[in-house]
């Protein structure tokens, strides 16, 4: 691939004289454990990372890739064997000065590369008929890429091609996977000392939302403690993020009233028999009754975008109900977990598409995948790994983060119903920050692109019109201009 920066080509150097020596280091290394007396033996050895691989192109597009790509693993768990995968895309606009974002995706154990083809990344995948040959792959203009350089990570353990050597390297939670997520920082940015002045962001949507904040104020202590590397933090920003609090999905039965899904007679009868209710467990028969009905009128829409058509996913995912987790019994002769196939016009068929683009071996080999680390490529986990949702609500940690002077973008898709902006707008108003810039549109093009409000503490609320769950997947052109203005210390 043909190298456009000073920068790059310096990375580029540095990437293959450590391909050199890491070898001599490791023989060194092992010549040191065999004439020395340490009593463990030499648990460096395991831990000792690969070196990352540069990618130049990829099955699937035409041509050198017209930006950097870099992916590798990095040991967060040392006892268990447990490695996190990552892409690190270098920012196309000014990577010794551009900001640099590390994003992580939401859902069950859902792999990173969702956000990568789907969302913010600057590949997508060509919506044609699935023929048995690689799919194919496109440049995506809208990808964040373009003013920021953006390490996408498979996290936690056991997510796209992160994996433990021993099982027992799956059993995590929210908290000790932001630990990992901790420690993956602490080493990548050893490894990329080029990178550390650089203003560093931490982004996520959904449930990924959750450990954002709580990653960002670990960040934080450790800033203040003097740890090093010195991570140069500026902010965080999350876009439709779950909290763990009960408005996440109490904020749905006030939003499917507001858009003429459930009536005004079912409304009524939920805000005034489930008051206080746990929507998940009522206890009372009016409440549970009223809630069924609420839940089938549910079910007849498309969850992440109320407007569109109501598909099957292709894994379990953000926002799935249960009667969306159906498995097509097509055989397809390649994976041993065959993906559903929703229909063409489904905003979802790349998610059936990205089955057979990851795992083939052309893509393994050329992301550097390690042999015998994944036997097969999922975009989501159903729950089949253990994960330990213990942060019960992340607002105090919004509320630290904030008041210690970090900046802080909420934004949500308009049209979702998963977490409506609704319940996300109640919370970041709950933080009883005095207002800067009242409720105003913000544009592009001449059009409002959507609503904003700014509290001080350098906290922006801002919802994406026309936009669903994961908002740049839907509506990639405005999340560009937001997250370009946002992180530029421009007014929205």
């Amino acid at each position: 691939m043909e190298v456009r920066t000073a920068r790059g080509a310096s990375l580029h150097r540095e990437t293959m004289e450590a391909q050199v020596s890491r070898p001599l280091r490791l023989v060194f290394l092992l010549l040191l454990c065999l004439f020395s007396a340490l009593p463990r033996g030499c648990p460096f050895l395991l831990a000792a990372d690969a070196a990352p691989t540069l990618v130049a192109g990829l099955p699937g597009f035409d041509g050198p890739l017209p930006f950097r790509l870099e992916t590798g693993y990095v040991t967060v768990d040392e006892q268990n064997g447990s490695e996190l995968f990552y892409y690190f895309i270098e920012s196309e606009g000014d990577p010794r000065r551009d900001p640099v974002v590390v994003w992580l995706t939401g859902g069950d154990r859902c792999s990173v590369l969702s956000a990568l083809l789907f969302e913010i990344g600057p590949l997508r995948l060509i919506g044609e008929p699935y023929n048995g040959t690689v799919p194919r792959l496109r440049y995506h203009p809208y990808a964040w890429t373009k003013v920021a350089s953006v390490l996408f990570v498979d996290s936690p353990v056991g997510a796209g091609f992160s994996f433990s050597r021993d099982p027992r390297g799956y059993d995590v939670g929210e908290v000790s996977s932001s630990l990992q997520l901790k420690k993956f920082l602490t080493k990548w940015f050893t490894e990329h000392p080029d990178y550390l002045p650089n203003p560093f962001y931490i982004g996520g949507d959904s449930s990924g939302g959750k450990i954002v904040p709580f990653l960002a104020q670990k960040i934080s202590e450790d800033i203040e403690a003097g740890m090093r590397p010195l991570i140069n933090l500026k902010g965080y920003l999350v876009g439709n993020p779950a909290t763990g609090e009960s408005i996440d999905y109490g904020s749905r039965v006030p939003f499917l009233h507001g858009v003429g899904i459930i009536s005004d007679q079912l409304y009524e009868t939920i805000t005034e028999h489930c008051q206080g209710e746990d929507y998940n467990n009522p206890k009372n028969v009016l409440c549970a009754q009223a809630l069924y009905r609420f839940s089938q009128l549910w079910n007849e829409i498309s969850h992440p975008h109320i407007l569109y058509k109501r598909c099957v996913y292709a894994s379990s995912g953000p926002g799935n109900g249960d009667t969306e987790r159906k498995i097509l019994k097509e055989e397809t002769g390649v994976l041993k977990h065959q993906p559903p196939r929703p229909p063409m016009d489904c905003q979802t068929y790349g998610n059936y598409l990205s089955y057979f683009w990851a795992n083939n071996n052309l893509t393994r080999k050329a992301l550097g995948i390690k042999k015998g680390s994944k036997d097969e490529w999922v975009r989501c986990h159903e729950r089949d790994l253990p994960y330990s949702l213990d942060i019960k609500s992340t607002i105090k940690y919004h509320r630290n983060m904030t008041l210690r002077g970090y900046r802080a973008l909420v934004y949500s898709g308009d049209h979702d119903a998963v977490i409506p902006f609704l319940g996300t707008q109640s919370w970041v108003r709950s933080l009883n920050f005095p207002i800067v810039d009242e409720w105003r549109a913000w544009h592009l093009d001449g059009q409002s692109a959507g609503f904003t409000i700014t509290y001080t503490n350098n906290l922006t609320f801002a919802t994406v019109k026309n936009a669903g769950h994961t908002a740049p997947e839907f509506e990639p052109e405005r999340c560009l201009a937001m997250f370009t203005r946002w992180v530029s210390h421009e007014s929205l």
